[in-house]
């Protein structure tokens, strides 16, 4: 047999010495800030999805009710399906926090799974500050192993590394054994799926991604805690998480993993979205607001030009026929056709521009149709989002605008106040009564300090 305690760390180790270890203390205030946002941001937008139909999808899949809470709903579920609930709810819209680096979606995985495991256990607001700063590291380090490598594999980061983070997450939150930590991390690499074939018409399944990642976490970590073993290797193993998930060209960097643990915290990367769509598009709608200013009449616009990064084009702006008319509401999410045309016509994009009238609107439809791309090899994607356009008016006149990062992100992050009246739209949109908003903005300040994170039931309305 071989002698484990003779042989160096793997990664997953390192990993969980340096989470089980972690104290308070060494959590930065901006770290405790990041996380405080991102408790108040997913609320808002738990809220404003509970009504829709794929939540209620998920609701109905749901067979035993329990103690744990999925904000917005009307009584307590298993710890499993709150997180897969709240997850689904988070992401569903597209509206919730982004890693700057390469885009995985942190809030949507971490925190339904860390919270429903402190409720479900009695734990602390210490312990629930200590799991989503663990996962939430865990998740913005993958993403930097290989950027793009997962992408380009046909995987979601966020369903894969998801089901990672959030296994780590939960494991540091019940204050598990290093050796059950590691043991999570590899039982987790197992369950980690999501393919991004949605794509090609706009389906559900990338809403279900960050539900299905954070209840096989809580899964994950309630199995290594009861004994089952899982691979150490499961990072940089011949047949590991990277070898599986990620495309063999992109060169792996898995000192990104473990370099400079607590004192470069990566989590202070996530950023924050104005709008209601994917990431990339964001910096685009920006510029498209901006050229709405200069253009007085954009029915004159005979041609939009947008460079862009080779890297984002089979997702955001192919195939060409629907991205220029999308054929769904979800679908137009993830056309920049679609979100250029709709920040010239409204100058805004949030919930009500991506629904189903919106998306039949012949005046937007028309603007997108106009709308071109050609790559930039100097485009600094995934290091940085931007958004230049051209605009060409029938009488040759051209109008230029640049958006040079994703608002809301590190170059540019939105304040305390943009992200609360971000919440209080979200639940309004969702129905929450104006004091039960204010209470939960109160809870999410106060949350790394209670004692017992079982009083977030009052929140089951």
């Amino acid at each position: 047999m071989t002698d484990r305690k003779a042989e160096a760390k793997v990664i997953a180790e390192t990993l969980a010495d340096w989470a089980i270890a972690l104290q308070l203390e060494a959590i930065p205030d901006s770290v405790r800030q990041t996380f405080r946002n991102l408790l108040l941001d997913c609320g808002g937008l738990m809220l404003s999805a509970r009504n829709t139909d794929y939540v209620r999808a998920i609701l109905s899949s749901c067979e035993a009710g329990g103690d744990c809470t999925a904000i917005g709903h009307p009584h307590g579920f298993t710890a499993s399906d709150a997180a897969l609930i709240s997850g689904v709810a988070i992401h569903g819209e597209d509206y919730d926090d982004t890693f700057e680096g390469t885009p995985v979606h942190v809030g949507s995985v971490v925190v339904p799974a860390v919270v429903a495991a402190c409720e479900r256990h009695g734990l602390s607001g210490s312990d629930l500050l200590r799991g989503m700063t663990a996962g939430g590291e865990l998740a913005c380090r993958m993403a930097l192993v290989a950027p793009t490598a997962i992408h380009r594999a046909a995987f979601h980061p966020t369903a894969v590394i998801g089901a990672m983070a959030s296994a780590f997450g939960v494991s540091v939150a019940r204050s598990l054994t290093p050796s059950q930590t590691a043991n999570a991390l590899g039982i987790a690499g197992s369950m980690a799926s999501g393919i991004i074939e949605y794509l090609a018409e706009g389906a559900s399944t990338k809403r279900l991604h960050p539900g299905w990642a954070a209840q096989s976490g809580l899964r994950a970590a309630s199995l290594a805690a009861n004994g089952l073993s899982g691979p150490r290797t499961v990072f940089e193993g011949v047949h590991g998480f990277f070898n599986a998930f990620a495309d063999a060209a992109i060169p792996r960097d898995f000192d990104r993993l473990k370099k400079d643990l607590g004192k470069v915290w990566e989590v202070e990367n996530i950023a924050f979205k104005p709008y209601a769509c994917g990431t990339m598009a964001q910096p685009f709608i920006d510029a498209a607001i901006s050229l709405r200013g200069q253009i007085g009449n954009i029915d004159s616009i005979q041609e939009i030009m947008a460079p862009t990064s080779e890297g984002i084009v089979h997702r955001l702006w192919e195939p060409a026929q629907e991205k220029a008319r999308p054929s769904t509401a979800y679908s137009a999410k993830f056309s920049i056709p679609y979100c250029i045309a709709i920040g010239l016509s409204k100058g805004t994009a949030g919930l009500q521009e991506f629904n189903d009238e919106a998306v039949r609107d012949d005046s937007v439809l028309r603007l997108a149709a106009k709308v071109r791309y050609q790559i930039d090899p100097d485009d600094p994607y995934p290091e940085n989002y931007v958004g230049a356009l051209t605009a060409t008016l029938e009488d040759g006149t051209k109008f230029e605008a640049r958006q040079p990062c994703l608002r809301g992100g590190r170059a540019a992050p939105l304040s305390r106040t943009e992200l609360m009246t971000k919440f209080n739209a979200n639940a309004s949109f969702g129905g929450w009564p104006e004091d039960t908003a204010r209470a939960f903005i109160e809870f999410c300040q106060q949350a790394f300090e209670l004692p017992d994170l079982r009083s977030l039931a009052r929140f089951q309305k």
